[in-house]
């Protein structure tokens, strides 16, 4: 014999005699899935002593308030104000990924449509409809999963109990999580309700993949899209949590936790509750990088120390103390690609790294040029893609190791100078796979040369250093760049207004008459090929003016001219042509209809 729970035969008929259709008085016959839309887990927990059992994080501190929302203030600001002007609408649609508040913020929006101090974006959260809600017991408030209730059956069961009215409440509220897990005929089914509800029946739709919703769908409803919390507001959140707990926490250990939960505030408070179990009832950094397998920060700081410094040795023997302390081979490469990526950032943009506290992204953006650090990138990020082609996780590890070793960008160790001769050249790992490829230019020795040899080599060496270029010679050189398309109509309508040799780099300034050819992919291409004609990296400014000089197309359009004005005129002086215009009176050349004929290469 079954034992039911108490008082349920009294709410079950509490409920037949309020359930009763819109003007026929009818009681509505309870479906057997009417108990299944509210989750038993949401129950409080009790043992046979008659304590109360310990509630994870994720749940104790669920937002109960709008206010109390973390990191959603875009959507609890126009719910709030909607709310507080009574604009409500009859179905809202919650995006997000999982662990934002989808779910959090449609009870929260059922509390304040249903709080017995009236219609208010701070629902009371004392009366019994809000406290009813948070306990996932009142009877208008139904939450379904619609990935276990995605036929049309169920929704057309739901949609006929939505034509009575409510019971307890001012509204009744239907939660649909996963919604797009509903099946198209389901969808069919609940468009016509969905688009013309009753005046006491509101639609909260919640969904992890927006994209699977009918377009249908998405016009009849109100769409909030729920954005990732950032790593910081995590944190914080999480610092506060554990400050009401009483638990101690290190800044660091929430850093991790706050980057591995990905913008998921419930993942953050699960692993939170995971490093409390782990460090014995704190939040220690050393037990969150075992418990998440991070890679210890140091060791990696030392490997990429060696990486900069080009030493095989000494990086081999810091990688294997990285594997020694439990480091995973993908761990190390993602957290590597981050480093690079802030030391490409702060070379680049100047803009500094936060939460280094051993400065290797400054030792970086210091030692490595900006080339450099975008090869090494790159190299990393497809060494992780490759491991599970690698033999073995070790092997494809080291093999990438290698790489960032071994290769560097060409402009790393063209044009040599006298002074840089004597600046590490050994440094450098690639430097001899370099020096075996044929060359034809002249290079400096490796042993020490006299004096008076070095002299004489010294103009050969300074050479293409020494960049000169006018505007009188601009029209010539943007004829020979190997560019197209919009690229060739900048560098042949472009005016040359100054060059400038800074010495690494060239610096040229440009007057053009069409705006759009200063658009920055454009700039790019020019560019390049600019650079490969300078052989050294070229820097364009451009402004917008009448040019002051010719450029290439003037030129070309005056060269033009000239010779269709001089076909005109062989055409009109032929004799031929004259005596058959004089044959044939009233007889005239058709305009536009000569064409100059254009000379072969030799001219």
């Amino acid at each position: 014999m079954g034992v039911g729970i108490p008082g349920q035969v009294g709410n079950e008929a509490a409920k037949a005699e309020f359930l009763k259709c819109r003007g026929s008085g009818s009681p509505l016959i309870l479906n057997p899935m009417t108990d299944a839309l509210f989750s038993a887990d949401e129950l409080p927990a009790a043992n046979p002593m008659g304590q109360s059992s310990p509630v994870v994080l994720a749940r104790k501190w669920r937002p109960k308030k709008f206010a109390q929302v973390v990191g959603q203030s875009h959507v609890v600001n126009a719910l709030s104000h909607a709310l507080d002007a009574q604009r409500l609408h009859h179905a809202y649609l919650l995006t997000g990924t999982r662990g934002t508040g989808k779910t959090t913020l449609a009870r929260i929006i059922a509390k304040a449509l249903n709080c017995e101090q009236g219609i208010r974006s701070e629902p009371c959260g004392v009366c019994s409809a809000c406290t009813q809600i948070d306990g996932g017991r009142f009877v208008d408030y139904i939450e379904i999963d619609a990935a276990s209730n995605r036929g049309v059956g169920e929704i057309q069961q739901l949609l006929e109990q939505a034509q009575f009215a409510p019971t307890a409440g001012r509204f009744k509220v239907y939660v649909i999580d996963e919604v797009h897990m509903l099946s198209k005929h389901a969808f069919n089914a609940m468009l016509k309700t969905l688009e013309e509800p009753p005046a006491d029946v509101k639609f909260l739709l919640a969904t992890t993949d927006p994209q699977q919703i009918p377009v249908t769908v998405l016009s009849r409803c109100l769409q909030f899209n729920l954005k990732n919390v950032p790593p910081d507001t995590l944190q914080s959140h999480l610092a506060w949590v554990l400050e009401q707990e009483g638990i101690g926490a290190d800044l660091e250990a929430l850093h991790w936790i706050a980057l591995a939960a990905s913008g998921s505030v419930r993942d953050g408070l699960s692993l939170t509750d995971q490093a409390i179990a782990y460090g014995a009832g704190s939040v220690t950094a050393e037990a969150v990088q075992a418990m998440l397998g991070l890679v210890q920060r140091e060791l990696l700081a030392k490997l990429l120390h060696t990486i900069a410094d080009h030493d095989p040795q000494a990086a081999f023997a810091a990688l294997e103390e990285l594997l020694t302390a439990g480091a995973s081979a993908d761990a190390m490469l993602a957290d590597m690609a981050k480093w690079f990526h802030q030391a490409a950032t702060l070379a680049t943009l100047k803009i500094d790294a936060h939460n280094d506290p051993t400065g290797t992204v400054a030792v970086l953006a210091q030692k490595l040029s900006p080339e450099l650090l975008q090869l090494n990138y790159q190299i990393t990020v497809l060494g992780r893609r490759d491991l599970p082609l690698a033999p073995d996780e070790r092997t494809g590890l080291e093999m990438t190791l290698l790489r960032l070793l071994a290769f560097q960008p060409e402009s790393a160790s063209s044009a040599p100078s006298a002074s840089s001769s004597g600046r590490a050249p050994e440094a450098r790992a690639s430097a001899s796979l370099r020096a075996q490829a044929p060359r034809t230019e002249a290079r400096a020795p490796r042993a020490t040369p006299p004096a008076p040899a070095a002299a004489s080599a010294a103009p050969v060496m300074s050479a293409p250093k020494s960049v000169s270029l006018t505007p009188a010679q601009w029209p010539t050189v943007s004829r020979s760049l190997a560019v197209s398309g919009l690229a060739k109509q900048f560098v042949q309508q472009a005016q040359l207004i100054a060059c400038e040799d800074a010495g690494r780099t060239v610096n040229c300034r440009f007057r053009v008459t069409i705006p759009a050819l200063t658009e920055t992919a454009i700039i790019a291409k020019a560019q390049d090929a600019l650079a490969t004609y300078f052989g050294k990296p070229c820097r364009i400014e451009t402004e917008v003016g009448e040019a002051a000089t010719m450029t290439a197309a003037a030129e070309d359009a005056d060269a033009a001219t000239k010779a269709q004005e001089e076909a005109e005129r062989v055409i009109h002086s032929d004799p031929i042509v004259q005596s058959v215009l004089k044959e044939f009176s009233g007889a005239t050349i058709v305009p536009g209809s000569i064409r100059p004929v254009k000379k072969g290469s030799s001219s």
